[in-house]
């Protein structure tokens, strides 16, 4: 698990058939003050609707992504798996 902040979202014109319907996310990890960003952004998927500024939990669990693509091949790393509530 990581935790990150929303940076935007991103489109692509063309991507993995697995792909096809989910949301991407940019995602900035950040160090343990929740705060600070910690290395390079990330691609994630998003099914929980995650706005720009949203500290979110990401995961990347490679079994529970492709269950939750449906494709045992899906290129995808990152999932979004929960959104902060509270600071």
């Amino acid at each position: 698990m990581l935790l990150a902040r929303i940076a935007g979202t991103a489109t692509s014109t063309t991507k993995h058939p697995s792909l096809q319907g989910w949301r991407l996310v940019v995602a900035q990890p950040l160090l343990a003050d929740g705060q600070s960003p910690d290395g390079d952004p990330q691609l994630a998927i998003d099914r929980l609707g995650a706005a720009r500024g949203d500290r979110v939990m990401l995961t990347s669990d490679g079994r529970a992504t492709r269950e939750m693509v449906g494709s045992k091949t899906t290129p995808v790393r990152w999932s979004v798996m929960g959104i902060v509530d509270a600071e």
